[in-house]
């Protein structure tokens, strides 16, 4: 079996793909920064090499007896001073370079859905700047393009557990994020396919005003929407990037701007948007309580 490097292991999708890899009986190598970030008792299933692929001389020889590299290394949050460009970009070409010099057959990366329509914002311009290097690789691709995961609906049950969640324009926008586990499993069957770039979506596409009714059930709260023009999220947008740091407006242009335009991919997977939300409420209510 494919020896698999992994990279981005600690973060929300690299976790699930880390299970799912050794559930599957691969022999996985893990890159992090953190090893005390791996969950459970996974450390003790895999390699595991602690490094910065920001930086090339910690990362020589990570890949020397790999057949494939997987990575969803990417910036959510950003932090220590790094851009998109630096991490999204920089980071996947350090890891890239790694693998041609060391014989690795194939290199799956994790980008987003509709990625290139999208490269006036700073995070998709640095994820296709990486793109464009893989495929002018000489390694078999795959490019795993999710329209979204369901941790990235957490701010529509924050904003119902607050007791009113804000749209734009008329909350008809429909998207079909998908769970992290579901993921996990079409990333490691693209492996065996021939498609080189996989749009993928969660089992349901629903408008934004229905996730909304979504969160406020999973909460126990009566629904109460308020839809704002379009006009002022694209005005947030610009303010931001006139007054604040990449660091600041980056992860807030990505969030506006797929909330004003449908994010729909082909439909994969079984976790519902409802079954998250619950799961999600039972935790908050638990960490309440403690």
């Amino acid at each position: 079996m494919e020896k698999i490097l992994l990279a981005g292991a600690t973060g929300y999708l690299g976790g699930y793909l880390l299970e799912e890899l050794l559930h599957r009986g691969y022999p996985v190598k893990a890159i992090v920064r953190d090893s005390s970030r791996l969950a459970g008792n996974v450390s003790s299933r895999c390699a595991v090499m602690e490094a910065r692929i920001t930086e090339p001389e910690e990362i020589k020889g990570a890949c020397q007896g790999i057949d494939t590299v997987i990575s969803c290394v990417g910036i959510t949050r950003q932090k220590d001073g790094l851009t998109y460009e630096d991490v999204d970009y920089q980071a996947n070409k350090n890891l890239l370079d790694e693998a041609i010099k060391s014989g690795v057959k194939k290199f799956l990366y994790v980008s987003v859905l509709n990625g290139p329509d999208m490269t006036h914002l700073k995070i998709c311009q640095a994820k296709e700047h990486f793109v464009s290097e893989l495929k002018r690789s000489p390694l078999d691709y795959r490019i795993i393009r999710p329209n979204g995961f369901f941790s990235d609906m957490k701010d529509f049950l924050t904003m119902a557990e607050n007791g009113r969640i804000l749209l734009f324009g008329s909350g008809l926008y429909k998207a079909n994020p998908i769970d992290g586990s579901d993921l996990a499993g079409i990333c490691i069957d693209s492996l065996d396919n021939p498609e080189r770039e996989v749009p993928v979506g969660g089992p349901e596409t629903l408008t934004q005003r229905e996730i909304a009714q979504i969160a406020f059930t999973a909460a126990g709260k009566k629904p109460r929407i308020t839809c704002l023009p379009e006009w002022l999220g694209k005005g947030i947008i610009h303010l931001m990037r006139l007054l604040t740091s990449e660091k600041v407006y980056g992860p807030v242009e990505f969030f506006l701007t797929v909330l004003t335009r449908d994010m729909i991919a082909p439909e994969y997977g079984s976790m519902t948007l409802l079954e998250y939300y619950q799961k999600q409420w039972e935790d908050l209510k638990s960490t309440k309580k403690g």
